[in-house]
C-alpha cells in the first residue's frame, strides 16, 4: 500500500484512556494525555475540559477525532464495563 492510498489517522493532542478503578471506595477514573504526556486522572468530561483549558486547548466538539481520541467508550463512559462485554 502507498502512503497516498493508506487512510489517515489523526494525532489529537487529547487522549482519554479506557475507565480504570482505583482502590475500593475510589470512583473510576480516566487517565488523561495531552501530547503524549499523563496530566490527570479525570473522573467527568468537565475534567477532560478543564485540562484541557490549563493547556490553552480550546475543544469545541468532543466527539471531532481530530481534537480528542476516546479509547475504551466515548464521552458518556465513566464507568467500568461488565465482564464479558
Amino acid at each position: 500500500m502507498t502512503e497516498i492510498a493508506s487512510p489517515y489517522i489523526s494525532q489529537p493532542r487529547i487522549l482519554v484512556l479506557g475507565v480504570m478503578t482505583g482502590k475500593p471506595g475510589t470512583p473510576p477514573f480516566r487517565i488523561v494525555e495531552i501530547d503524549g504526556e499523563v496530566v490527570c486522572q479525570a473522573r467527568a468530561i468537565t475534567d477532560v475540559l478543564e485540562v484541557a483549558a490549563s493547556f490553552g486547548i480550546r475543544v469545541h466538539d468532543l466527539d471531532d477525532p481530530d481534537v480528542v481520541r476516546w479509547v475504551g467508550g466515548d464521552k458518556f463512559t465513566w464507568v467500568p464495563r461488565p465482564p464479558g462485554r
